[in-house]
């Protein structure tokens, strides 16, 4: 793996109820090979989003670290961090809310270049046109309004608002997932094809697994607020180590029949995050837990170069980490 741009350590978002108190995300920790697109896939309430909008703090943490090129986020005042979220920037999993009904194209895009002062009129104008080009709309597009727009060209207005300040890492939540397929294939090449030629790095939020392998180099899976496992993809993919990830690996629908193996069922529902399983979370769904899952959290455990698994009947068979 490349040298880390993003370093997450024991990061935590706990949010407070009148039913009690929620740990969406729950001591989470990894990196984010520079360059590379890592995917985090996980069931609904599994933490995702959370844990997107935290790395970026759009939601504050509750505690832990987020170290970005060398700077750890949660040190910085407002000032710092404002200066910082020029490096760092978002796509909505909603192309139609995340955009103002009441603004044009083209000052939707120049949003971040007037917040933070950048270049004349003039200079921003030619600046929106260039990124709407690039994410293939036309230049005349910017005095239209985004009701006038299909979901696929919403979703390439919205990633031209995300790289118009040039960022060096984006988090893209859910981002084809309103799509057509077809339209879907065309926006993950754009993001390919943008990775490549701006040198991107990315955490691509999903819930299909298949468009995770395409597009991702590594992938994270969360459970309840918690990682389980993290690896390459193709690693992930080819021989997941931990229980979950096999579960929703052998889900991936495959186009011959006959041709998927053996589908690994979970029974029950993900439990509430109000009470969580004591030790670990999966452990009542969980095809192989055994009475030791009921105790201490799973520790890391080495499952192959890059490649790291929680699960404690899987800690003795291989190293710690």
């Amino acid at each position: 793996m490349a040298e880390p741009l993003l370093q997450i350590r024991d990061l935590t978002k706990t949010f407070v109820t009148p039913r009690g108190t929620v740990r969406a995300v729950d001591r989470v920790s990894f990196d984010i090979p520079r360059g590379s697109i890592t995917g985090l896939v996980g069931e609904s309430g599994s933490g995702k989003t959370t844990l997107g909008r935290t790395l970026l703090r759009l939601v504050e943490p509750t505690s832990g670290h987020t170290i970005f090129d060398g700077t750890d986020l949660n040190a910085l005042d407002a000032a710092g961090m404002r200066r910082m979220r020029r490096r760092m920037q978002i796509i909505f999993q909603d192309p139609v809310s995340s955009l103002n009904p009441r603004l044009t194209v083209g000052a939707i895009v120049a949003e971040g270049l007037v917040a933070h002062g950048i270049g004349t009129a003039r200079e921003r104008r030619e600046r929106v046109a260039a990124l709407l080009e690039e994410v293939g709309l036309s230049p005349d597009h910017m005095s239209r309004f985004p009701h006038e727009f299909s979901g696929g060209q919403r979703q390439r207005i919205g990633i031209a608002r995300a790289l118009a300040l040039e960022p060096d890492f984006i988090v893209a939540d859910e981002s084809v997932s309103a799509l057509d397929v077809s339209i879907q294939a065309q926006v993950l090449n754009l993001l390919l094809d943008l990775r490549a030629r701006r040198d991107l790095t990315m955490l691509f939020i999903a819930h299909d697994l298949s468009v995770v392998e395409y597009l991702c180099d590594q992938t994270v899976v969360m459970y309840l607020g918690r990682v389980v496992e993290v690896g390459p993809s193709r690693d992930l993919y080819t021989a997941p180590a931990h229980p979950y990830t096999r579960a929703l690996v052998s889900a991936i629908p495959v186009p011959e029949p006959g041709g998927a193996g053996a589908r690994t069922i979970l029974r029950g529902d993900i439990p509430s995050p109000l009470s969580p399983p004591s030790g670990c979370v999966f452990r009542t769904r969980c095809p192989i837990a055994a009475d030791v899952c009921a105790e201490d959290p799973p520790v890391a455990v080495r499952a192959g170069p890059d490649h790291i698994a929680y699960c404690k009947k899987i800690e003795a068979a291989h190293d710690l980490v």
